[in-house]
């Protein structure tokens, strides 16, 4: 069960961690720009709203992967080619919605996160990437389901290989700014896709039942699909309405310099989250399998064994962030730089979250992946919208006491209850092993 689950949490943890290293990157280039303070809370919130819109999208990757997993288990090739259809048909519908409403959801994007000019120039810039982020989503929710974490690992790499060579290519040479690390995602996004359809033909193309137009729009399998990203939709929007809205808070402070910080901070929860997470897909992956195969000893040693590592992460991570805080810090801020002492000395005075966090976080994440691959999208619904409840009561009662901490007292709460909410809606996980009777 192991090598199962390190199958295909080690090239989802590969691919993940090239996700916040190209965040990393852009904050480093954002960093080297002078305005160090300026140029990285425009940069912020230029991602911030882009994550707004993508973790939206995320429902296609989320229940593809539950269906197609449970459809390979069963052995359903007919199932598993309708629903890349499908998912693939969707995220061409959002992405080409998302450019057709391009000017008024920039233009109220920016008026709620208080954006400027450059801020306005990285989203009119980098909304061309989106429908090919969409694409992405739905084409690696399906190799997640059919079990194959080495294609998208591939295409990761590629990925934000050339997303990074071009960022400092436009930033500096071309002297775009951030707006040219904008342009990057655009050309980077768009080459994973041409990649990711190819090696999805080559691979798979004897594997893939026919199937007839109909079928795909199928009223009965569509209302299934959708009735479980609605609740996908609805969980999404509460993960998407915490990061949003801990971005604007902290450009509300009334001071950038704890932008700033909490914005490097985040990026270091950010590159925990990403490497948990491959964890949480071999759950996903395998959840599905196990159960669309009525192998409920195996869904059973496979919940527990992606606990076990888990949290093997995220005591790792934060053992890491304990010993190797300030030289981690020492990557996002230029020695000499306008503001770096000052962005140092605000940095120590709340990396104790960053050091609970991991702790707090590792099985949340894992119970998310359980969750999806069993399809139990009700219970990730109704779990998220009790924790954002709680993240915003534990803020704005605390926050006249204890300002910028109650923010990050709220987020670490808010990712530990999601995960323990979970675990008792389920009965414990034993609905989740009844499935698989």
């Amino acid at each position: 069960m192991n090598k199962e689950i390190l199958r295909i949490a080690i090239p989802n943890i590969i691919s993940n961690i090239t996700v916040p290293i190209m965040g990393i990157v852009g904050t480093m280039i954002a960093g080297h720009m002078g305005e160090a303070v300026e140029s990285i809370g425009s940069l912020a919130i230029g991602v911030t709203i882009f994550n707004f819109i993508y973790w939206n999208c995320a429902f296609i990757r989320m229940g593809t992967s539950g269906i197609t997993a449970q459809a390979f288990g069963a052995g359903d090739n007919h199932t598993t080619t309708l629903m890349l259809a499908r998912s693939v048909m969707v995220a061409l519908a959002v992405g080409a919605l998302m450019l057709f409403l391009q000017r008024p959801l920039g233009l109220a994007a920016l008026k709620i996160m208080n954006g400027g000019e450059q801020v306005a120039q990285y989203f009119f810039a980098r909304i061309w990437a989106v429908p090919a982020g969409v694409l992405l989503f739905a084409l690696n929710g399906w190799l997640t389901g059919m079990q194959n974490a080495i294609i998208p690992m591939i295409v990761a790499i590629v990925v934000n290989v050339i997303h990074i060579a071009c960022s400092l290519w436009f930033a500096f040479p071309l002297g775009f700014g951030i707006t040219g690390i904008a342009y990057a995602s655009v050309v980077a996004q768009w080459t994973g896709v041409a990649i990711t359809a190819l090696i999805c033909w080559l691979h798979y193309r004897r594997r893939m039942a026919k199937i007839s137009f109909a079928e795909v729009f199928d009223i009965a399998a569509l209302k299934e699909f959708f009735a479980i990203n609605s609740d996908i939709i609805v969980r999404t929007l509460c993960i998407v309405a915490t990061y949003t809205f801990f971005t604007a808070a902290s450009a509300r402070m009334g001071d950038d310099v704890i932008l700033a910080v909490n914005t490097i901070l985040l990026e270091l929860f950010t590159l925990f989250s990403y490497m948990t997470d491959g964890f949480a897909y071999a759950a996903e992956a395998l959840t599905g399998r196990f159960i669309g195969a009525r192998d409920g000893v195996s869904l059973r040693q496979c919940v527990k064994r992606c606990m076990l590592w888990s949290i093997v992460v995220g005591v790792g991570y934060s053992a890491l962030y304990t010993g190797f805080w300030r030289e981690l810090l020492g990557l996002f801020i230029e020695d000499g730089a306008e503001n770096s002492a000052q962005l140092l000395d605000y940095a120590g005075r709340y990396i104790g979250w960053i050091i609970t966090i991991p702790l707090a976080a590792s099985l949340p994440f894992m119970m998310d992946g359980v969750m999806v691959g069993a399809t139990q999208s009700r219970i990730m619904r109704n779990s998220m919208l009790l924790a954002t409840i709680a993240y915003f009561s534990l803020f704005y009662s605390l926050r006249p006491v204890i300002g910028n901490n109650a923010l990050w007292l709220a987020f670490t709460s808010f990712m530990a209850l999601r995960g323990i909410f979970q675990y008792f809606m389920s009965n414990r996980l034993k609905s989740i092993y009844r499935q698989a009777e």
